[in-house]
């Protein structure tokens, strides 16, 4: 199958293929042709460099010859210098047409030279007349060379005026057969365009009429696409919707009757769950809380102990007549009054307790026993494992459609990893509450009684303590008929 994708890298590929190909080939002829241009101007260049130094010359040895110093002798010795190296490079622009003429050249270089040399000799040994002489046969010969360059430019351009004349017709003739190009390439630019995109929009608008006939309400019309990219993957996709939609309509005729039963079935089985989860408590809690009461009478006096003995009897009293039904905030505020008391007594100045609690939104419904599994988790990992104790902070506000209860601890925390273990209600080890009903039992009993799975939030992190809220609706799913028992 080619699909969509692989077609459109092959259309890159053939364009960036052809605009290469543009791109070499003139880079090639510019290249060229800017060479041959080059070797023809460092011709005339290099022998306008000979007169030039040859003038220079002469106008050293005068200046040496008026004024005979060292600076102007050694100026002097540069300018041949600088002539000796003209005298070479000009060498190297030999071929068969210059060859005598190039040798007779460099030969009245040579004269140059050592006429000067001789003007300089003479000059030095006081023979003024032979170093005057010397000095009009070096100026002769540097006419000589100003003329002889004249001639062998002109016996240049003759030999490469052909090569002139052949560069402007090549470059008339790369100029026709780019524009050729140019018109053949855009044709052909022009057709793979149009198959391309032709390939592309022709099965989609086939898919396209299906759909509208699909639209219509005629399933009966198979739905079939020429194509091998993935619109065909498309194609019998909607083909296998149109099989499906006709089953799906006897199977929604056929399940309609069934959804209400359904619907009340679940109702039915999430009460029974709940009952059942409410119904979770261990005689272990009696154990550790009578053990905590023998323990104080033992070191105090009757009066505190029986301030104790009342608040567990209200304890008590609260989780065997209030799990079956649901309570009030208040209801719940009384009863972890009453746990601080005993975890008090249990912890002395261990346990630190904050609270912040808006008596107003305290008629909010909400499931018995909920906030006192959640203290005594806080307790359990955040109070008992230090030496020092730590500080439990309860807090109760009104948000308006909804009342947050907060419940924070200075623990350890916990990582990321164990909340959402938490929160996906997984079971977790080692988690030993006294009254039975841990983190787990609570979530769901939230979520059973509000039906909605963001009753609860933890907010927590490793060294930086946990913090549980809940917002809970001041509506409950399950208030009217918790209000008939209650009346009941």
């Amino acid at each position: 199958m080619i699909g969509i994708q692989r077609k459109i890298w092959t259309l890159t590929a053939v364009v960036m293929f052809i605009m290469a190909v543009i791109w070499i080939t003139l880079t090639y002829y510019n290249q060229k042709t800017q060479e041959q241009y080059n070797d023809i101007l460092q011709r005339y260049l290099r022998m306008n460099e000979v007169t030039t130094a040859s003038q220079q010359l002469i106008t050293s040895l005068n200046n040496y010859r008026l004024t005979p110093t060292e600076g102007n002798l050694s100026s002097l010795r540069s300018r041949e210098h600088q002539l000796k190296n003209v005298q070479w490079s000009v060498g190297m622009l030999r071929n068969e047409q210059n060859d005598f003429a190039l040798t007779s050249y460099m030969n009245l270089v040579d004269s140059l030279i050592e006429a000067t040399d001789r003007s300089v000799m003479f000059h030095s040994e006081k023979e003024t007349e032979d170093s005057v002489n010397a000095f009009a046969e070096a100026t002769r010969i540097s006419r000589y060379i100003s003329e002889m360059t004249l001639t062998l430019l002109d016996k240049d351009i003759h030999t490469y005026e052909q090569s002139y004349r052949q560069m402007i017709k090549q470059s008339n003739e790369f100029k026709q057969l780019g524009v050729l190009i140019l018109l053949t390439i855009t044709f052909i630019l022009l057709l793979f365009t149009y198959w391309f995109s032709l390939s592309i929009t022709h099965p989609i608008q086939q898919l396209t009429r299906a759909a509208q006939e699909l639209a219509k309400g005629r399933f009966d019309l198979q739905v079939k696409v020429n194509s091998t990219d993935e619109i065909s993957f498309l194609a019998r996709m909607f083909e296998h919707m149109r099989i499906n939609i006709n089953n799906l309509i006897l199977e929604i005729q056929q399940n309609a009757q069934l959804e209400s039963e359904l619907q009340r079935s679940k109702l039915l089985l999430k009460e029974s769950q709940l009952r059942s989860l409410q119904s979770q408590i261990n005689p272990h809690f009696l154990f550790n809380i009578l053990d905590t009461l023998s323990k104080k009478a033992f070191l105090e006096g009757a009066e505190e102990t029986s301030d104790l003995l009342v608040s567990v009897a209200g304890l008590l009293r609260y989780n065997l007549k209030r799990l079956d039904r649901s309570v009030t905030l208040y209801n719940e505020v009384n009863v972890i009054q009453q746990y601080m008391e005993i975890q008090k007594a249990r912890f002395t100045d261990r346990l630190h307790v904050e609270t912040d609690i808006d008596d107003s939104c305290l008629h909010v419904p909400i499931p018995g026993l909920t906030l006192q599994p959640i203290i005594e988790n806080a307790i359990i990992h955040a109070v008992e494992p230090d030496e020092n104790g730590g500080t439990i902070r309860i807090s109760i506000q009104d948000l308006g459609e909804q009342v947050q209860v907060r419940i924070a601890d200075d623990g350890p925390g916990m990582s990321p990893e164990k909340i959402q273990q938490i929160l996906d209600e997984y079971p977790l080890e080692n988690e030993g509450h006294s009254t039975g009903i841990g983190f787990n039992n609570v979530i769901q009993r939230l979520r059973l009684f509000y039906g909605t799975d963001d009753v609860i939030e933890i907010i927590s992190s490793p060294g930086k303590g946990t913090t549980v809220i809940l917002n809970l609706p001041k509506k409950g799913r399950n208030t009217a008929h918790d209000e008939a028992a209650n009346r009941g």
